[in-house]
């Protein structure tokens, strides 16, 4: 087993697992995204789906919000899975981009 010393002096004995948290966790995080999914859903999923922006065009349905991290992104990708919901795309906003969403 390998044990690194960390910048804090704690011994780290995960081979590494700071540094790959670090790169997950990079210097896009958090960051907004927008999810299609061919389903219509309402605003009452909205909690369920950690208090993101939900909006339906009659046959999909787009969910909006800013998620801390990848592991957040694929909870998220997760549950829709479990709802056995069919994932249309996914798509990282930028700044701008997430602006223009809230207007459609």
């Amino acid at each position: 087993m390998r044990v690194n010393q960390t910048s804090t002096g704690r011994r780290d004995s995960s081979g590494g697992s700071q540094a790959r948290r670090a790169a997950v966790n990079g210097p896009g995080w958090p960051a907004r995204y927008e999810i299609r999914v061919d389903s219509v859903l309402d605003d009452q999923w909205a909690d369920w789906f950690g208090g993101h922006q939900l909006s339906n065009d009659g046959a999909q349905t787009v969910i909006v919000g800013l998620l801390p991290d990848q592991p957040a992104l694929h909870g998220l990708l997760t549950k829709i899975g479990g709802l056995g919901l069919s994932l249309i795309s996914v798509r990282r906003l930028d700044v701008d981009d997430a602006g223009d969403h809230a207007q459609q």
